[in-house]
């Protein structure tokens, strides 16, 4: 089925099909019965957008609450089967490699890598430090230093002066510079403080998408964008979970899904 007979079927269905929007900054975007498909979304990935977002569209048919709690796998597959679940995510993985959070795997080790390092400068002078308990000598150190801003800002200004009208800028990068009787030790704890925030911000955003991937809403509609891609490779490697949507989309339980899955 190419775009033109697709979006065509797709209307006599009711449903409101444009494709020269934005969608809302994804490729695809389903709500209240109208599909969106971003004008820059690339040809090539044109219909499988179409098969991910229709199957939004059955899958509130199924669960017309399915937006606000995004769905129930055990409604979607008539199962209570740990194994679908795991077998879904396994089929995301392969349709969109962005569910692997690659990159920001990476960029967490590599701040990790920078904790530790900073971890070793500190112990250098003080072996008895451990980050989760309080660093007495530096708190000491700190209170009267406008260094102390920089524990939870990476670039702060300070007003000072006269009638504090004279800015002043500290950035963690500049710390030698801007308090250069500063121990070693002390400069790379703000600076382990620092990479630690960008630590929990990373992993935060990593639970966010792990959350976002997860939902069962949208680990179907990858699904059936997957059987659209490459059936035989989602069938290997989700083998339980097919099964069982084949006997539902047989029975007709998913309604006019049948009518564009790919048929052997």
């Amino acid at each position: 089925m190419d775009k033109k007979t697709f979006v065509k079927y797709l209307r006599t269905l009711g449903i409101e099909v444009h494709t020269t929007t934005k969608a809302r900054g994804h490729q695809g975007f389903f709500c209240n019965n109208r599909i969106d498909i971003s004008k820059n979304t690339p040809e090539v990935r044109v219909i499988p957008t179409l098969m991910h977002e229709f199957a939004h569209y059955i899958h509130h048919k199924l669960e017309p609450d399915m937006p606000k709690t995004g769905g129930n796998l055990s409604v979607l597959f008539q199962s209570e089967n740990p194994l679908i679940e795991e077998e879904l995510f396994k089929v995301t993985n392969f349709v969109d490699e962005n569910s692997l959070c690659v990159k920001l795997y990476e960029h967490k080790d590599r701040i990790k890598e920078k904790i530790n390092g900073y971890d070793k400068i500190i112990k250098k002078s003080y072996p008895n430090f451990q980050r989760s308990k309080k660093f007495k000598e530096f708190d000491k150190y700190i209170k009267r230093s406008d260094a102390r801003y920089l524990l939870k800002y990476d670039r702060v200004k300070v007003m000072g002066g006269f009638l504090g009208f004279v800015p002043k800028i500290y950035t963690i990068n500049t710390i030698e510079e801007s308090f250069p009787d500063m121990p070693e030790a002390f400069a790379a704890y703000i600076r382990l403080k620092s990479f630690t925030r960008k630590q929990s911000r990373v992993s935060a955003r990593i639970n966010r998408l792990n959350k976002y991937y997860k939902r069962p809403t949208e680990l179907f509609a990858r699904f059936v964008e997957g059987l659209y891609l490459d059936r035989e490779w989602v069938e290997a490697i989700a083998p339980f979970t097919s099964q069982k949507f084949f006997e539902l989309l047989d029975s007709g339980y998913y309604g006019n899904l049948k009518d564009v899955i790919p048929k052997y």
